[in-house]
């Protein structure tokens, strides 16, 4: 603890706020160190796509995807599988998560799935690059480090994104995303397992970034340690609660630690 000279009317609340001051200074860098430690670790390094790597809704609201499954299970007589607050839910995945309980592994099951890749498929064209995301992914690729994606949206529209950007060598073939298996969506460590299988790595070799609490329950389940993105206060607050250890509010922060400038 730092102490200056003080007044002693002032003495008490000055020294704890140095005190304080300090303490913070201390958890900042306990925490930089551990993220360093982390990142530096990492062999293999799982993207959740939706999120770490671009906002794929920002231009396509999800919550217009969302009613379009709606309306088109309307049309085929089915809008009985869908209670008020499921008909009205912002996320599609949520609808389709409604459906699967309902018609598991279904032929309807399989024809909303693919209506909803179409969709996302249309949202490609106006999502938005999160920011830092494309330098790190060529960073982390030119330094050795192998990447894949490990996604509950579907593996067409992250590849086709992913070209778009000029990014598809940097992961191709390791996209791992929605099969018509909805079972196996994260929170299941379904596609973070087939991607360590196919890298050949082991858990404790990995690192995944993702930015739901789903995610960081399949790192869990996978053995993956996890890193969180959370690009607004309400996000981070939800990781942390829910246990994650590494939380940053920029993939800037990620990026300066992996060229050694933090």
């Amino acid at each position: 603890m730092v102490r200056r000279p003080l007044g002693n009317h002032h003495h008490g609340p000055e020294t704890l706020l140095v005190t304080s001051d300090t303490t913070q200074t201390d958890v900042v860098a306990t925490q930089t160190e551990n993220l360093r430690k982390a990142i530096d670790r990492a062999r293999f390094v799982l993207f959740d796509f939706d999120g770490p790597v671009c906002r794929l809704y920002a231009g396509h609201a999800a919550e217009r995807v969302a009613r379009d499954l709606v309306e088109w299970l309307e049309r085929q007589g089915m809008r009985g599988l869908l209670t008020r607050e499921e008909r009205d839910h912002p996320d599609p995945l949520a609808v389709l998560h409604a459906v699967d309980r309902r018609r598991p592994r279904s032929d309807l099951v399989a024809e909303l799935e693919a209506r909803f890749t179409q969709q996302e498929l249309k949202a490609v064209d106006k999502a938005w690059p999160t920011e830092y995301a494309d330098a790190l992914i060529r960073t982390w690729t030119a330094v050795g480090v192998r990447l894949a994606i490990t996604t509950n949206n579907s593996p067409l529209t992250a590849a086709r994104y992913l070209d778009g950007r000029g990014l598809a060598d940097c992961f191709t073939p390791h996209i791992y995303g929605r099969t018509q298996d909805l079972r196996h969506l994260k929170p299941d460590p379904n596609c973070l397992n087939r991607a360590l299988s196919a890298l050949g790595a082991a858990p404790s070799q990995a690192l995944m970034i993702g930015d739901t609490t789903s995610d960081l329950h399949a790192a869990e389940g996978a053995g993956v340690p996890f890193l969180g993105y959370a690009r607004n206060k309400e996000r981070e607050e939800q990781l942390r609660k829910a246990g994650a250890e590494h939380v940053v509010d920029s993939l800037e922060t990620v990026l300066r630690v992996l060229r050694g400038r933090s």
